[in-house]
C-alpha cells in the first residue's frame, strides 16, 4: 500500500513545476500573521508535525510567519553540547539515513540504490578526495529544528551551490527518484577540521526538497531555488572559521544532510538507520592527528543552539 501511493505521489510530481510551486510556497508560508493569530497557528503546526513547543526559545507570538517559526532557535541549553575531546558530534536534528565508506565513487541512496558522489559535489576532483571514506545522510523531518551545525572545528574554505530539482526527500523520493540527493538543488561546504590534535577534510551537503526548497547560509548569501541563478563556486581566502557546533546554515522547508568525511578522517558509530538524531551528541569520532591546531585547544565548544 506504502509502495502504490509513493509511486502515485512521485508521478503526480513529475507533471508539476516543482522549483516555482516551492517558491510559491515559500511566500505563502513567509506572510506576516497579525500578532493575536500567531500562537494559534504555531500551536497548530506544531500538532499536525510534533515539534516540541517547549524546546522554543521565544513566545509564539513574535514569530511573524510559519516560515520563521521553522527556522526557529531553540532554549539555551536544551541542546547541550558534548565536551569530549575528539568527539564528532551531530550537526542537526533528525534521524539516521544510509551511511557507510564510499566506494568506486559511490554512495548508498537506499538498500539496492545508489548514487554517484561526483555528481553530489558536481566535480570529479573533489569527489576523489574522499573515496575510501565515510559518508552519513542525516534526515530532518518537519518537527525537527532546522538550522544546522559543524560536527566539530572546522574552517569552511569553499562553498558550491548547485541548482536542480526539488524532489521529496522522504521515502517515496528515496524510494523512486534516482540519484535522489545528486538531483535535488544543494550547497556543498567544503571545511579543514581544526579540532585540537586532528586534521583532514570533511564536506557538509545541504539538499533541499519539495516545497520551498531554500538553503541559506550563515556566512554567505549563497541561496537555493532562486531563478536565474547557476552554479555558483565560492573561494575563501581567509576560510570561515567555526567553533564546534556552531550555525553554518538553515533550512527553509526541506532538508538531508550528507555528511562526507575524507579518508582515516573519522569514525562513525550510528545507531539502526531511522534513530533519532540529536544536535551536539556524539556521533563518532576524529581519528585523523595532526601535528597542531590553529584553534585554541581549551576554548569552550558553542553552544549547538545559538
Amino acid at each position: 500500500m506504502a509502495s502504490l501511493r509513493n509511486h502515485a505521489v512521485i508521478g503526480f510530481l513529475r507533471c508539476l513545476p516543482r522549483n516555482l510551486i516551492s517558491r510559491l510556497a515559500g511566500r505563502l508560508v513567509s506572510i506576516r500573521l497579525p500578532r493575536f493569530l500567531r500562537p494559534t497557528a504555531m500551536k497548530a503546526y506544531a500538532a499536525v508535525f510534533g515539534a516540541d513547543l517547549s524546546e522554543v526559545a521565544e513566545p509564539l507570538s513574535t514569530y511573524p510567519s510559519i516560515q520563521d517559526f521553522f527556522v526557529r532557535q531553540l532554549k539555551d541549553g536544551v541542546r547541550p553540547v558534548d565536551p569530549t575531546p575528539g568527539v564528532l558530534v551531530s550537526p542537526c536534528d533528525g534521524a539516521w539515513g544510509q551511511w557507510g565508506t564510499v566506494e568506486s565513487g559511490t554512495l548508498l541512496q537506499m538498500k539496492g540504490r545508489s548514487y554517484s558522489l561526483a555528481e553530489l559535489l558536481g566535480d570529479e576532483v573533489d569527489a576523489q578526495r574522499f573515496e575510501g571514506g565515510v559518508y552519513a545522510t542525516l534526515y530532518l523531518s518537519p518537527k525537527d529544528y532546522h538550522r544546522f551545525h559543524t560536527p566539530g572545528r572546522a574552517r569552511v574554505h569553499r562553498a558550491r551551490y548547485l541548482p536542480g530539482s526539488l524532489w521529496p526527500v522522504n521515502s517515496a523520493g528515496v524510494e523512486l527518484v534516482d540519484g535522489l540527493f545528486a538531483r535535488n538543488e544543494r550547497i556543498c561546504a567544503f571545511m579543514e577540521v581544526a579540532e585540537p590534535g586532528f586534521g583532514g577534510e570533511i564536506c557538509l551537503v545541504a539538499v533541499g526538497a519539495t516545497m520551498v526548497g531554500k538553503v541559506k547560509l550563515t556566512f554567505d548569501d549563497l541561496e537555493t531555488n532562486r531563478p536565474g541563478i547557476g552554479r555558483t563556486e565560492r573561494e575563501y581566502p581567509s576560510p570561515h572559521e567555526l567553533d564546534r557546533c556552531q550555525e553554518w546554515g538553515r533550512f527553509l522547508f526541506g532538508s538531508t544532510l550528507v555528511l562526507l568525511a575524507g579518508p582515516g578522517v573519522v569514525e562513525l558509530d550510528p545507531p539502526s538507520q531511522g534513530a533519532p538524531l540529536r544536535l551536539g551528541s556524539p556521533i563518532g569520532r576524529w581519528t585523523q592527528p595532526t601535528a597542531a591546531s590553529d584553534l585554541e585547544p581549551d576554548s569552550p565548544p558553542a553552544q549547538g543552539n545559538t
